[in-house]
């Protein structure tokens, strides 16, 4: 399947878009849209300042709670503000998302600084440059607080970086960060791999662990080692480009972006094997459609037993599932061989480091490591109320 069979939806809206999106805002006393926020941002006051022209404060009101705004507006749900816009009840949601991304993109550059507090006599190390260590990293600075941040690999973004180009260019993520690190209260290290927490704690006011969840988690199943970890996929997937079948073991929104970007990549044909129904896939309902699409098939009920080698390619053993008393479990003599993959990639899951059994009491966990997979506006609230308990 060439990747120009199908065409990559644009982005951002187009300025008369922009203006039929906006002017479709209700301007609903109750802010439903705000109050389903996860970090409280507030559509209703950025599109109500963009209705008048003022770019500059519709990008201040956009970045106040979300120091992501940008990238956030790109992939962000739409079960969160788009869910709760009044809209729903009378044609459908105001594309909130996309407004808010195509603002940023058009007027960052216009956008005046947030004003900052005076330093303080303080340093708080944050593990981690992913979504929830950036937005810590944010807010602290915001309130004069001194910032360093570790980050193991060589940019920031952290499992934003697997996100495929089309939906998430990595410049969006830099013109964010741009923006955030502009008052000089954040270092950032790049490279720089932490593997003594207790000691940062010994040599820092506080310190917040965003590294989130950097374990794939196994399959458990003979022939494993004969597929791919979709981490190491996604972080290349050019290493791995195939004109054959590919195979996507898992059924949520990173199973979704491996199968999407195989099929872009050139496979000839991509299944995903789903181990509950496909109507339980937790995607939302664009990724459902971009799948059909682009001609993806999604497995329900399926799950694998063994990879064997075939010579060039590889064979993909594969069970029927069924649910009894709410659980799914293999259905008997229902195990069929696929024989004809020449890349499998393994997306169920992931996890996150162990934590220590008596962390010291300046240590703080935040992101996806505490909470375990989540959206990225729920990773940017949960480091914005982890720098809140270094905040007086």
């Amino acid at each position: 399947m060439s990747s120009e069979d199908h065409k990559t939806p644009a982005l951002y809206l187009k300025p008369l878009q922009l203006r039929a999106e906006i002017d479709r805002c209700l301007n609903c006393k109750a802010q439903p849209c705000m109050t389903a926020c996860p970090v409280n941002c507030n559509p209703h006051e950025f599109i109500q300042f963009a209705k008048n022209g003022d770019w500059t404060h519709a990008v201040m009101a956009i970045t106040r709670n979300n120091p992501l705004g940008q990238t956030c507006g790109l992939i962000c749900p739409d079960k969160f503000c788009m869910h709760a816009c009044t809209r729903n009840a009378i044609d459908f949601p105001i594309n909130i998302p996309k407004v808010q991304a195509t603002i940023l993109q058009k007027y960052h550059e216009q956008a005046e600084a947030h004003p900052m507090a005076q330093p303080l006599d303080r340093r708080i190390a944050i593990v981690g440059a992913g979504p929830a260590g950036i937005a810590a990293a944010a807010r602290l600075a915001r309130a004069g607080i001194g910032v360093v941040i570790f980050e193991a690999r060589d940019q920031i973004g952290g499992a934003l970086n697997m996100i495929p180009q089309e939906r998430l260019p990595h410049d969006v993520i830099e013109r964010d960060w741009s923006f955030i690190q502009h008052d000089g209260h954040i270092d950032l290290r790049l490279n720089a791999p932490i593997d003594d927490i207790t000691q940062l704690c010994k040599d820092y006011d506080g310190v917040i662990v965003a590294t989130g969840e950097p374990h794939c988690m196994a399959l458990g199943i003979d022939g494993e080692a004969l597929s791919v970890s979709y981490m190491d996929y996604l972080h290349d997937p050019q290493k791995y480009a195939t004109t054959g079948a590919v195979a996507v073991i898992g059924g949520g929104n990173v199973a979704t972006d491996c199968a999407v970007t195989a099929a872009r990549s050139g496979a000839e044909s991509v299944e995903m094997f789903i181990r509950r129904r496909v109507c339980d896939m937790r995607i939302s309902k664009s990724e459902h459609l971009e799948l059909l699409a682009m001609g993806i098939t999604p497995n329900g009920m399926m799950s694998p037993e063994k990879i064997e080698l075939n010579g060039d390619l590889k064979t993909l053993y594969v069970h029927k599932n069924i649910c009894r008393n709410g659980k799914w479990m293999p259905l008997p003599n229902s195990t069929v061989a696929l024989p004809y993959f020449s890349l499998i990639i393994r997306a169920i899951g992931s996890r996150a480091d162990a934590k220590p059994d008596l962390p010291p009491e300046n240590l703080v966990y935040a992101g996806d490591c505490k909470t375990g997979g989540s959206t990225i506006v729920e990773a940017i609230a949960s480091g914005r109320a982890a720098a809140l308990k270094f905040i007086d």
